[in-house]
C-alpha cells in the first residue's frame, strides 16, 4: 500500500542503487522518514521470504530434522476460576462446583505436558485440542534455538543474500526481515500446520477406531426364541418396562416403582406376575440411571427365586441413544400411542434381540462407542459411518418380509425413496414371494435390482406367518405379472417361491447353482436340508472347489459363495458366529474386587488408548494398550492395531482399583472363543 514493493526488489537486486532517503515523503503515514521506510521494506521482505518454495522447503527440512515438542499446560484462567471457585464455595451449589472440578480433573494429565510431535499419541492429541477449546489449557509448540540460528544463517548467506555489494544498514534492512518473518510468519504458519495434521492423523485414527467398534457392536449375535423384558431404570418416575416377543412384537408395556421403599413389595408381585403371564426369562437392564439399583433389586428376587418356576437372567445393555430415539419421528411413526419413556424400555430390550435392526435407527454418533467422536470432522465421520453400517446390513442380509424401512435403507442399492417405495408394495399387495417381485417396487430399475438383491432374503418361515396375518391386503395374482416400463418391452414376474431367494446367491448365479446342483445330484427343493448338506460337503471333499468350478462353468469364488448359500442351514444368521449376550443371575460390587483376580467380562467400548471391559460390577475397568499384544490375541483375530472390539469376551485379570475415583485397572489374559 505504501508503495515499498520496488525498494525492497532494488534492495535484493541491485542495492548499490538504493537510496532510502529518496523513498521519504514528508507528511505521509509509513513514509515520514528513513526509519518508517526501513521497517516498511523490512515488512514486505518478511512477506516476500514466508512465501518463498525454496525458503519453505528449507525451514521443513531443518523442522523435520529437530525435536519439535508440543506443550501443555493449564491455563491461568481455569486456575482463577478453579481459585475463585474455592472462595465463593459456600455461595455456590455444591453440585456446580463438583462438576467444575470434574471438568478439570479429566485434563490433569496434561496441566504439564511434553511430547515430541513425532511420538504423541492421537489420543493425547484430541484430549488437547479439547482441553484447549473448554479454555482448560494452553498449548503451544517448542521449536530448539537451532532451527531459528541455522534458517537465520541460511537465509542471509544464500537464499536471501543481495547479489551485489550493500552497505551496512541495507544488510541490517535484511537481517531485521529474516528475523521479523521467522518470528511473526513463519513460526506461526509452521506451528498451525504442525497442528492441523495431527488432529489430522489423529482424527482419522479415531475415526477408524469408532468404525470398528460400530461393525462389532452391529454385528453381536442376536438372542433369538424367547420372550424378553426391557427395562429403562429410573427413581421418581419409574423403571419403564416393555414386554416383547420373540419376534420383537410389543406384548405389554408397565412402569413400577422398584426404588420406593413403600411399594418394592407391591410392585415385585406385579413383576412376578407380568413375567409369568408371558413367560418372560430374560431382562434387558439399560445402563443409565439407577441402573446398578435396578440391578441389584432384580439380582436379589433372582437370588431368592421369586420368579419361580421361571429361570430368570438378566443383561445390562449400553442404552445410549434411546432416549434421543424415542422422541425421534422414526419412533412416533412405529409406536405412535407408546409414552417416549415406554418406546425406550422396547428400544433397549429390542438392541439385544436384534442388535443390527434396532441400532440403525439411532445415529451412530448416539450409540455410544468410540472416543472424541464429537470433536472430528462431522462429514468424514459421517460419511465412514454411513460405509460400516451399509456393510454391515449387506453383509447379514435382510428378510423383506419383515424388515423396518429403516433397516432397508443402509442395503447396498437401496435409498430412503426405495425403501418407501417396497414398504408402500408390501403394504398393498402383501408379502414379497419371490426376489423377482422387487422389480414390480416403484423406481427399482436393474441396476438397483443387481446392487440389492443379493442381500434380500425370502425366508419362507415369515412368509407364511405374513400370509396367515394378512387380512386386509389383496392377494397377488395367481398368473405372473407383466413389468411395463417407459420404452421397454413386458418383463414376465414368476408368482412362485424360489428357494434360492432365501439363501446369500444372487440371482445372476442361479443357473450356476442348478448346473452345480444336477452336478451334486440335488435339487432347490432340499435347500436347508441335511440330505443336500452332506451331498455338496461330500461333491466338495471329493474333487476341490476350481476342479468344480470349471464343470460348472464359473469362477472358484461364485461357486464358493454357492457352496455356501446350499449348505447354510434354514434361517442361518451369519451372526451365530460372533460374540452373544451373557445373561447373569447375581451382582458383585466393586469393592469386593481383590488385585490379581482373574474375571471374563465382555468388551463395552474401544478407545485409542485402550478397551473398557464390563466384568459386572457396575463400572467398566480398563485394559490399557500396553496389555493388548499380539501374543494375547488369537491367531484368527489378530490386527494391526491390536483393538479389541466391542462384544468380545476376554479373560482379564485385576491390575489395580481405585474405588475414590471409580476406576479399574485390568491386564488381558486371552480373548475367549
Amino acid at each position: 500500500a505504501l508503495g515499498l514493493e520496488d525498494a525492497a526488489t532494488a534492495l535484493m537486486n541491485t542495492p548499490h542503487t538504493l537510496d532510502l532517503r529518496a523513498w521519504v515523503k514528508p507528511g505521509t503515514e509509513g513514509l515520514s522518514s528513513v526509519e518508517d521506510v526501513s521497517t516498511g521494506v523490512v515488512h514486505i521482505l518478511a512477506d516476500m521470504i514466508a512465501k518463498d518454495s525454496d525458503t519453505l522447503t528449507y525451514i521443513k527440512t531443518l523442522w523435520d530434522r529437530s525435536c519439535v515438542t508440543i506443550q501443555s499446560s493449564v491455563s491461568k484462567s481455569a486456575l482463577n476460576k478453579k481459585e475463585q471457585g474455592k472462595s465463593d464455595q459456600g455461595c455456590k451449589k455444591p453440585g456446580d462446583e463438583q462438576n467444575k472440578n470434574k471438568d478439570l480433573d479429566k485434563f490433569h494429565l496434561y496441566f504439564d505436558f511434553t511430547c515430541n510431535i513425532k511420538r504423541i499419541q492421537s489420543h493425547q492429541t484430541l484430549a488437547i485440542n479439547r482441553g484447549e477449546s473448554l479454555k482448560i489449557l494452553t498449548v503451544k509448540v517448542n521449536i530448539p534455538d537451532r532451527v531459528r540460528s541455522d534458517f537465520t544463517l541460511w537465509c542471509i548467506n544464500n537464499r536471501w543474500r543481495p547479489k551485489t555489494f550493500a552497505k551496512e544498514e541495507l544488510r541490517a534492512i535484511i537481517c531485521n526481515a529474516v528475523e521479523d518473518s521467522y518470528k511473526r510468519l513463519i513460526v506461526p504458519f509452521l506451528t498451525r500446520s504442525c497442528r492441523t495434521k495431527l488432529t489430522s492423523a489423529a482424527e482419522k485414527e479415531s475415526i477408524a477406531m469408532f468404525v470398528r467398534n460400530l461393525r462389532q457392536r452391529l454385528l453381536v449375535c442376536p438372542v433369538r426364541g424367547c420372550v424378553i423384558m426391557g427395562v429403562d431404570p429410573g427413581y421418581r418416575h419409574g423403571c419403564k418396562l416393555a414386554i416383547l416377543s420373540p419376534t420383537s412384537q410389543i406384548l405389554h408395556t408397565d412402569v413400577v416403582y422398584l426404588h420406593n421403599s413403600g411399594q418394592q413389595h407391591r410392585e415385585a408381585e406385579k413383576l412376578r406376575h407380568l413375567m409369568i403371564q408371558y413367560s418372560c426369562s430374560k431382562v434387558v437392564i439399560g445402563n443409565g440411571t439407577a441402573c446398578r439399583e435396578t440391578e441389584a433389586f432384580f439380582s436379589d428376587l433372582i437370588s431368592r427365586r421369586f420368579f419361580h418356576p421361571l429361570d430368570v437372567s438378566y443383561i445390562i445393555t449400553n442404552e445410549a441413544g434411546a432416549s434421543i430415539y424415542s422422541v425421534s419421528p422414526e419412533a412416533v411413526k412405529e409406536m405412535p400411542d407408546l409414552d417416549p419413556n415406554l418406546r425406550s424400555a422396547v428400544s433397549i430390550g429390542r438392541r439385544v434381540q436384534d442388535p443390527l435392526a434396532e441400532l440403525v435407527k439411532i445415529d451412530p454418533k448416539h450409540i455410544g462407542i468410540g472416543t472424541y467422536q464429537h470433536d472430528v470432522s462431522a462429514g468424514a465421520l459421517k460419511a465412514a459411518l454411513d460405509g460400516v453400517v451399509q456393510e454391515c446390513v449387506s453383509f447379514v442380509g435382510v428378510d423383506i418380509n419383515i424388515c423396518s424401512e429403516t433397516l432397508m435403507r443402509h442395503v447396498a442399492g437401496l435409498n430412503a425413496g426405495r425403501a418407501q417405495s417396497i414398504t408402500e408394495w408390501r403394504e398393498k399387495n402383501g408379502a414379497f414371494i419371490n426376489r423377482e417381485q422387487l422389480k414390480l417396487v416403484k423406481g427399482m430399475g436393474p441396476k438397483s435390482f443387481q446392487q440389492c438383491a443379493g442381500f434380500i432374503r425370502i425366508n419362507p418361515l415369515t412368509l407364511s406367518s405374513a400370509r396367515a396375518t394378512s387380512q386386509s391386503a389383496p392377494a397377488v395374482p395367481d398368473k405372473p405379472v407383466a413389468k411395463k416400463g417407459k420404452g421397454k418391452v413386458g418383463v414376465s414376474i414368476p408368482n412362485s417361491l424360489n428357494p434360492l431367494d432365501q439363501t446369500c446367491i444372487h440371482p445372476e448365479s442361479y443357473n450356476v447353482a442348478q448346473r452345480f446342483l444336477s452336478l451334486v445330484g440335488g435339487s432347490v427343493d432340499q435347500i436347508g436340508n441335511a440330505c443336500l448338506r452332506q451331498c455338496v460337503e461330500n461333491k466338495v471333499k471329493a474333487s476341490c472347489v476350481d476342479e468344480l468350478a470349471r464343470a460348472v462353468d464359473t469362477t472358484p469364488e461364485t461357486l464358493q459363495l454357492i457352496i455356501d448359500g446350499l449348505t447354510q442351514p434354514p434361517g442361518f444368521d451369519i451372526r451365530q458366529n460372533f460374540g452373544q449376550a451373557d445373561f447373569k443371575r447375581g451382582i458383585v460390587s466393586m469393592s469386593d474386587l481383590q488385585v490379581g483376580a482373574v474375571l471374563t467380562g465382555r468388551v463395552d467400548n474401544t478407545t485409542l488408548f485402550g478397551s473398557f471391559v464390563d466384568i459386572g460390577v457396575g463400572r467398566a475397568g480398563l485394559i490399557h494398550k500396553s496389555n493388548i499384544t499380539l501374543d494375547k490375541l488369537p491367531v484368527s483375530q489378530r490386527r494391526r492395531s491390536l483393538a479389541l472390539g466391542p462384544g468380545e469376551r476376554v479373560e482379564v485379570r485385576v491390575l489395580n482399583v481405585d474405588l475414590q475415583r471409580g476406576r479399574i485397572g485390568l491386564d488381558l489374559i486371552r480373548v475367549l472363543q
